[in-house]
C-alpha cells in the first residue's frame, strides 16, 4: 500500500507544476513555526474555501466547489482564542479571519461607517462589536499569532498543504491539521488541458495540443463535440494517508466529511476515519451544518455538539428541522455520548452562538489528551 501512495505522490508532484508563490510561502511559513516552536506554542493548519478545476492553460473556465470559507474562518479565530498559532491556508478571496464579520454580507461595510467632522467613523450602533473584533485581530497581530497564505486551483492547495506539513514535522503532537477545506475529488491532469479557451462551437476549436503546441496523446479533457461540452475528470489522489503517514506522521488529524444523506453520514464519518487514520472526523449535514456536528474519534467514539434552538445563527439555506436527524441516539439523551447546549438552554434574546465556540474548545481538550498519550508512549518506549 505503501509503495503504491508513495507512487501517486511521486507521479502527482512530478506532472503537475508547483504554484509560483510556493517558495514564498514555504519560506514564511518556516519562520512562522520555527518562532512558535521556540515559545511551545501548538500550531494549527487551517485550511479553509473551495479548490478550482481549471479546464485551460490559461484559465477562463473551471469547475469550483461550493465553500465561502465561513468554517474555517471562524474557526481560526476560536483556535487563536485557544493559544494556537495558526497557519491559515484559504482560497484566494474567501472568508478571513476577523474581517470575516464585515465582508461576504448582504450589507455594504461602508454602511456601518459615517462622515463626521470631514473623518470617517464607525456609526454607534456598531461601535461596540466593531471595537471587540479590532481588539482580537489587533491582540493576534501584536503576537504574531496568524500567517495566511491563499491558493486558488486544487493543485495549488495540495503543493502547499504538502510542503507545509513537512515542515510542520519538529513539532510533533504539537502540529494540528483542520482540515475544513472543500477540496474537488476530480481534476484535469496537466498533460490533458488545452492551452487556450475552449470554444463554444466546434468550428471554432482549437487542435489537440498543449501549451508548448505538442500534440496530446490522448483527447482534451474538456472539449467542444458537436453541441456539447465533454468534459473527462480524473479522481484526485487521496493523499489524506500520506498526511498521516509520511508528511507530518505525528501530527494531529482533524477532517470533515459533509453529507446531504442523515443515514449516511456517521457511517461515512466512520469509515473516514478508519481508512485515512485520523484523529477526529466531524461530520455535518448541509443542511444543519450552522447548527450542529459529530465527532467520530478513536479517543471518544460518537459525540454530538449542538447550538441551544434559541442561541442559533441565521441560515439562509438551514432547515431546522432536520437537526438531530442523523443522530440515531437522540432519543435516548445519553449524555456520555452527547454534547447537547439545549440542555442549557439560554433565556431568549441571548446572543446567537456560533457553532465553532463549541467546537474549538472541545478539539483543544482532546488535543491536549493526544499529547499526553503520545508523551506517555515516548516514556514507554525508553523505558
Amino acid at each position: 500500500m505503501a509503495t503504491t501512495l508513495d507512487a501517486a505522490e511521486r507521479d502527482y508532484f512530478t506532472n503537475n507544476p508547483p504554484p509560483k508563490d510556493l517558495k514564498a510561502n514555504t519560506t514564511l511559513a518556516r519562520e512562522f513555526i520555527g518562532r512558535h516552536a521556540d515559545e511551545g506554542r501548538r500550531v494549527v493548519l487551517v485550511t479553509s474555501g473551495g479548490t478550482t478545476v481549471p479546464l485551460e492553460t490559461q484559465t477562463v473556465r473551471y469547475i469550483d466547489n461550493f465553500s465561502a470559507g465561513t468554517r474555517g474562518a471562524t474557526s481560526a479565530e476560536y483556535f487563536l482564542e485557544n493559544g494556537y498559532a495558526v497557519i491559515f491556508l484559504h482560497r484566494q478571496f474567501s472568508l478571513l479571519p476577523y474581517s470575516r464579520h464585515y465582508s461576504h454580507n448582504t450589507r455594504s461595510f461602508l454602511d456601518f461607517m459615517k462622515e463626521e467632522h470631514g473623518r470617517v467613523v464607525v456609526d454607534e450602533q456598531h461601535q461596540e462589536a466593531m471595537l471587540r473584533v479590532l481588539r482580537q485581530y489587533e491582540a493576534m497581530k501584536r503576537d504574531n499569532q496568524l500567517l495566511i497564505l491563499s491558493f486558488v486551483t486544487i493543485g495549488e492547495y495540495l503543493w502547499n498543504l504538502r510542503e507545509v506539513a513537512q515542515l510542520m514535522q519538529p513539532l510533533g503532537p504539537k502540529a494540528m491539521f483542520y482540515l475544513a477545506a472543500a477540496v474537488s475529488d476530480f481534476f484535469v491532469p496537466q498533460d490533458r488541458m488545452v492551452e487556450h479557451k475552449i470554444q463554444s462551437s466546434e468550428e471554432f476549436s482549437a487542435t489537440n495540443s498543449d501549451a508548448k503546441g505538442n500534440t496530446l496523446a490522448r483527447p482534451p479533457a474538456a472539449r467542444t463535440e458537436g453541441r456539447s461540452l465533454v468534459i473527462d475528470l480524473e479522481p484526485v489522489p487521496k493523499f489524506l494517508k500520506q498526511l498521516v503517514d509520511t508528511w507530518s506522521p505525528d501530527g494531529i488529524i482533524v477532517s470533515f466529511k459533509l453529507e446531504t444523506d442523515p443515514s449516511m453520514l456517521v457511517k461515512k464519518a466512520q469509515y473516514s476515519l478508519n481508512k485515512y487514520a485520523h484523529h477526529l472526523v466531524i461530520g455535518n449535514l448541509l443542511l444543519t451544518r450552522k447548527w450542529e456536528v459529530v465527532f467520530v474519534s478513536a479517543l471518544e467514539g460518537e459525540k454530538w455538539i449542538r447550538v441551544p434552538q434559541n442561541r442559533r445563527t441565521k441560515s439562509f439555506s438551514g432547515v431546522e428541522s432536520m437537526v438531530g436527524a442523523a443522530d440515531a441516539g437522540r432519543e435516548k439523551q445519553d449524555s456520555h455520548h452527547s454534547i447537547i447546549a439545549d440542555q442549557g438552554a439560554a433565556p431568549q434574546g441571548e446572543p446567537a452562538v456560533e457553532i465553532e465556540s463549541l467546537i474549538i474548545p472541545e478539539i483543544t481538550e482532546m488535543h491536549t489528551k493526544l499529547i499526553q498519550q503520545a508523551q506517555q508512549n515516548k516514556t514507554s518506549q525508553t523505558i
